[in-house]
């Protein structure tokens, strides 16, 4: 674990959609780090066998991993979740909004229902487990939250609209939390990861011609593994970036700077 600035033993943290890729390689992250987490995910069964997962790694740590259920696009869910979180751990230094999902159709045929449900997914959700968690972190002076934004927060791809519109939402979102909860000693930011191998992406990378597209189109030539993400969110979280807010930081392998 890296000393000084990047120091978050001890802390407690919260991240969304962290049952599998990269939410959980995030929380694995802040866990090696000595940071206690609340993994959360939908399916009960899949979500205990991560935190099942972690915990040898957290007691070595010093740390708690402990499990969490509720629904991202409900407020009234969000605020329960939270509360019961905070119950459990202690208040929290550290959020991460990872929850997402994907929906790929041309806009044409896009389903009405998969809209609503990609925006509030990858929006919606940013904004009501921000608010909840910065309730307390702006009372008592002091927090970070990291939102996982995409490389679709700055480019788009055909077929993929709506995330892409959702993703350049949650950038706007950051830098509007940035301009409200800054003053109070928040720092918001978010990382734009590019294409990393996941269970989500297994069959894009499966795909020859996509797979070729991505590793053409990217200058360091191939793939991300989500494992790469993790010092972002290290310097995110930690104090060594006190001074940073409302930034996105672009992990994807230098695709979003070369045309």
């Amino acid at each position: 674990m890296a000393p000084g600035v990047f120091d978050i033993a001890g802390r407690t943290a919260l991240v969304t959609g962290s049952s599998r890729g990269i939410g959980r390689a995030l929380a694995l992250g802040l866990v090696e780090a000595g940071c206690s987490v609340a993994v959360h995910g939908r399916d009960r069964g899949t979500l205990e066998e991560t935190v099942g997962g972690l915990a040898g790694t957290a007691a070595a740590a010093g740390a708690r991993v402990q499990p969490v259920a509720f629904d991202v696009t409900d407020a009234e869910a969000v605020d329960a979740g939270v509360t019961e979180v905070e119950t459990r751990l202690g208040p929290l230094d550290i959020l991460v909004n990872n929850a997402g999902v994907q929906h790929r159709s041309p806009l044409l045929d896009f389903p009405d229902d998969a809209w609503r449900r990609v925006l509030e997914t990858n929006l919606t959700s940013a904004f009501l487990v921000g608010r909840a968690v910065a309730r307390g972190m702006v009372a008592r002076g002091r927090g970070k939250i990291v939102n996982v934004a995409s490389l679709q927060s700055e480019l788009a791809r055909a077929g993929t609209a709506p995330y892409a519109a959702s993703k350049g939402g949650l950038k706007m979102l950051t830098r509007g939390m940035c301009a409200e909860w800054g003053p109070s000693g928040v720092q918001v930011n978010a990382i734009g990861p590019g294409y990393f191998k996941t269970e989500l992406t297994s069959a894009l990378v499966a795909d020859p011609e996509f797979d070729a597209w991505v590793r053409r189109r990217t200058p360091a030539g191939r793939w991300g593994s989500t494992e790469e993400l993790v010092g972002a969110l290290l310097f995110l979280a930690s104090p060594a970036s006190d001074y940073v807010c409302g930034q996105l930081i672009a992990v994807d392998g230098g695709m979003s700077a070369v045309v």
